[in-house]
């Protein structure tokens, strides 16, 4: 059995963490022990509790973001690869050379804790301080990287110009490339992150490997509600307990009542959203659209947001979009542990992602795994996830029209929607399942290990 430590920077709460548990939890079948480590929040994304099951070495975050400069606290907060104003995870981007060094410290004392040094492989997730750490402590052993895209965003912004206040923008762009062409292997989530990150990175694009994320099988799957045990779903979740979140509000400050029902008791579609509250995600458009199509059709129907990260938005908050745009039978869900979403999408006929710039697109795949069709963006991750009129519908970007079309379609063609709602099942069965993908990525550590040979001779400075 060959032993892996495998890091992830930033505390679990996106698509990233839940690829490294999934892959971290099969490796064992196919020869290879994982450590984990990973950033850590209290409440927020404990990593004890998410990685449960596994041998994790957590960075203890919480007490950071109560410092006067959470990037420079002991341990510190990561940055981030959005420049979101006011969040304590400022944007890389921004971070200047002495914060830069101090992250690269604090995480080389964890690799080190974590038994980096005598490990067969480093398989690191993202391209941030970490494969720098590693670089330090452990020079000897090859690394795996991990590209989740939004790295590659923040390398096109500051390609296309940095933004005001990235004064960093450059040192950035070149650490990163230069720890992109260290790795043995990267992994890349679609076929079209290939080029980019060969354009980007400067590196062969023979070195890249498509590795997509996945669904747990045995965790999504369909299991359609009678009508009954769909309103007692939100009942429990909208009226029993206070839901949602809204600016000025603790976690759970939303509330409704039976009343609010009414669409989802007649049997109307439930279109579902699920994710951050950020502004690349367009859930102000959804409102809007889903807004529109609801004066078009007269029909009942619901849109239900699950997740909003309680403190974390961009823009206009969702709530405000409700108002702005009129929308009725539009509910905060609020945020909710991985392993219930799929009661929630079981309780849905249509899973909706109207983000522009979305690397992937995990929960495409996991509603699609439950049955439910899909309606997204015909750009990036999705594009490759959706087969526009077999599997879901597929938009333009920013295309409020095209997409209350979509919503308009799922509503009034309920044969249609359970049809492709079936190809989506019989699609991601086949493509996205997590243990055949966890093969694909022991098969790629097995040859970094084997190519590797000899241990590398020095570390990078």
């Amino acid at each position: 059995m060959n032993n892996l430590v495998a890091g992830l920077m930033f505390f679990p709460r996106g698509g990233s963490a839940h690829a490294l548990r999934a892959i971290a939890t099969e490796l064992p079948t196919h020869g290879w022990r994982a450590t984990v480590v990973s950033g850590s929040v209290a409440g927020a994304g404990d990593a004890t509790r998410f990685f449960d099951g596994l041998d994790v070495r957590t960075v203890d975050m919480t007490a950071a973001l109560g410092s006067p400069d959470p990037l420079r606290a002991d341990p510190p907060l990561h940055p981030s690869y959005e420049d979101r104003p006011g969040a304590p995870d400022r944007v890389f981007a921004a971070v200047d050379d002495v914060t830069y060094d101090h992250q690269v410290a604090a995480w080389a004392e964890a690799l080190v804790d974590a038994g980096a040094l005598d490990a067969d492989l480093l398989y690191l997730h993202h391209l941030t301080p970490l494969h720098e750490a590693a670089a330090r402590v452990a020079p000897g052993v090859p690394v795996v990287g991990h590209l989740h895209g939004t790295e590659l965003l923040m390398l096109e912004a500051i390609a296309d110009g940095p933004p005001g206040g990235w004064d960093h923008a450059d040192r950035w762009a070149a650490r990163m490339r230069r720890w992109a062409q260290a790795c043995a292997r990267l992994l890349v989530l679609t076929p079209t992150a290939v080029a980019r990150a060969a354009h980007l990175l400067d590196i062969d694009p023979e070195r890249c490997v498509v590795v997509p994320n996945g669904f747990d099988p045995g965790g999504f799957a369909p299991a359609p509600m009678s009508l009954e045990e769909r309103l007692a779903h939100w009942r429990r979740h909208l009226v029993e307990v206070p839901t949602g979140w809204a600016p000025g509000m603790e976690a759970g400050g939303v509330t409704y009542t039976d009343d609010d029902l009414g669409a989802i008791a007649a049997g109307g579609p439930v279109f579902l959203y699920v994710g951050r509250f950020t502004a690349v995600k367009r859930v102000g458009l959804l409102v809007r659209a889903f807004a529109r199509v609801q004066s078009e059709v007269g029909a009942p129907m619901s849109l239900v947001l699950v997740g909003g990260h309680p403190g974390e938005w961009e823009g206009e908050h969702p709530l405000e979009g409700i108002e702005a745009s009129g929308a009725r039978n539009v509910f905060l869900a609020g945020w909710h542990e991985h392993s219930a979403l799929p009661d929630f999408l079981h309780a849905g006929d249509a899973i909706v992602l109207p983000s522009v710039r979305e690397q992937f697109g995990q929960v495409l795949v996991e509603g699609m795994a439950c049955g439910l069709p899909a309606i997204a963006v015909d750009n990036h991750g999705p594009a490759d996830i959706v087969e526009d009129g077999e599997t879901g519908w597929l938009v333009q970007p920013d295309d409020l029209e095209g997409l209350a079309a979509a919503l308009h379609a799922v509503a009034a063609d309920p044969e249609e929607r359970r049809r492709r709602g079936g190809a989506a099942r019989e699609s991601v069965a086949a493509r996205y399942a997590w243990p055949s993908l966890a093969e694909r990525v022991a098969a790629v550590l097995d040859d970094a290990h084997d190519e590797a040979g000899e241990p590398h001779a020095a570390a990078l400075v």
